[in-house]
């Protein structure tokens, strides 16, 4: 067995599996402390590294594309003070981290585990029930259903929409931004047969994000939704929420109910003035003519 440790985490390796354990220091951010210790088995990785500083190193495990929702949903926009995947090790410790990386890189070689993508999540993310506050809003999930609800922040239109509940048959697609510079964040949900290129602060599928302390927290809701959506690698036939090759491909467009929350979705557009009076009469008279 493989252990470091350091202020910033302890890992340990035994040959099948990563224990990545955050440490108690006051630099350890709020995202890998609320986390946890991640168990990252060995076929799930694509890599290791050790990169030495002068005062400190920092030892980097690499996933491979597709086993960790959590990666999935930030698309690779956590920074190092968030990222779950790194380490900081002191520069007494170089030796042991050298260690740490052989035995690992030994282990890749032994059981000839493949770096390249996978189809099919081998982390599960993070447990439910979830809930987050940050931004405007607060995002909660249970594991089938994603609730979203405001705060005295929130721009006028989202909050007399109220708040939204979005079932996971209704979400096509989860993300998170960090915000950067003058440009805020988002958790932003993609809702089938709905959606919308609204800024996220008129968005009433998204938390409008602006770089406080808990954003990052914003991330777990997005990985725990992204772990229980269909793989985006998997194969077709095994994903449920998308129609057969033979299905007729408007039916889910003509269906009612889904024709009413697009109507919904419009007006909230219009009364956010994201859409013109014309624009909106337009779009409106489009989806009447389906019904």
């Amino acid at each position: 067995m493989a252990e470091i440790i350091q202020k910033d985490g302890t890992w340990t390796f035994d040959g099948d599996v990563l224990r990545l354990t955050p440490g108690r220091d006051k630099n350890v951010s709020l995202l890998r402390k609320t986390v946890g210790e991640l168990v990252v088995p060995l076929d799930a990785l694509a890599g290791i590294s050790f990169e030495q500083g002068k005062k400190t190193g920092r030892l980097r495990l690499r996933l491979r594309d597709g086993a960790d929702p959590l990666l999935h949903a930030t698309g690779g926009r956590l920074t190092e003070p968030h990222d779950p995947y790194q380490l900081v090790v002191e520069s007494d410790r170089y030796g042991v981290a050298e260690y740490f990386v052989d035995e690992v890189r030994g282990a890749l070689l032994l059981d000839r585990v493949p770096s390249g993508p996978v189809d099919a999540y081998l982390l599960p993310g993070p447990s439910v029930p979830l809930s987050v506050s940050a931004g405007d809003g607060t995002a909660s999930f249970d594991g089938e259903r994603v609730r979203l609800e405001w705060n005295w922040k929130t721009e006028d239109s989202k909050v007399a929409a109220g708040a939204r509940t979005l079932s996971l048959d209704d979400i096509a697609a989860v993300e998170w931004h960090p915000a950067a510079g003058l440009d805020n964040g988002c958790l932003r949900f993609t809702v089938r047969n709905a959606p919308t290129k609204a800024p996220p602060k008129y968005d009433p599928n998204a938390v409008e994000l602006w770089g406080f302390k808990k954003d990052p927290l914003m991330a777990l809701v997005a990985a725990a939704v992204q772990a229980r959506l269909p793989h985006p690698a998997a194969p077709v036939a095994h994903r449920a929420a998308e129609p057969v090759q033979d299905a007729p491909a408007p039916a889910a467009e003509d269906d009612h109910d889904a024709l009413l929350r697009r109507l919904r979705e419009l007006g909230e557009l219009h009364r956010a003035g994201v859409l013109t009076d014309d624009e909106f009469a337009l779009a409106k008279q489009a989806v009447l003519k389906r019904m």
